[in-house]
């Protein structure tokens, strides 16, 4: 099970690139259907939001800490990120964690809590 996850957010697409947009976005959910195919990512999801100003849609992938970090340095996951900062505004890859990786960093929290002192 997934214990870690890529966040992949974007903002507002480039104006008068929406055509090339549209394809950048296919081609990016091709190349991780097949990473998802070939075992190298566990899943992910696609999010398009409702209009906010902020945020216009985000990709969460799931996999293992290794598998997370093969993802960010994939030659062809670099290309499309490339892509990718050429039509939408505010790119944002962003690590974090799920399942037994919530319950480790939570683990780590309670040992730097323990440490300070409380105050009533």
């Amino acid at each position: 099970m997934a214990d870690r996850v890529l966040f992949i957010g974007w903002g507002t697409p480039v104006r008068g690139a929406e055509e090339r947009g549209l394809e950048v976005f296919n081609e990016a959910l091709g190349l991780l259907g097949r990473m998802q195919q070939d075992d190298r990512i566990e899943a992910f999801d696609v999010c398009l939001m409702e209009p906010n100003g902020d945020l216009n849609g985000f990709v969460l992938v799931r996999g293992s800490a290794e598998q997370i970090d093969a993802l960010r340095m994939d030659d062809d996951f670099r290309r499309s990120t490339a892509d990718v900062l050429l039509i939408v505004d505010h790119l944002r890859h962003i690590a974090g964690y799920t399942n037994e990786g919530v319950a480790r960093q939570m683990a780590i929290w309670q040992e730097a809590i323990a440490k300070v002192p409380q105050r009533v």
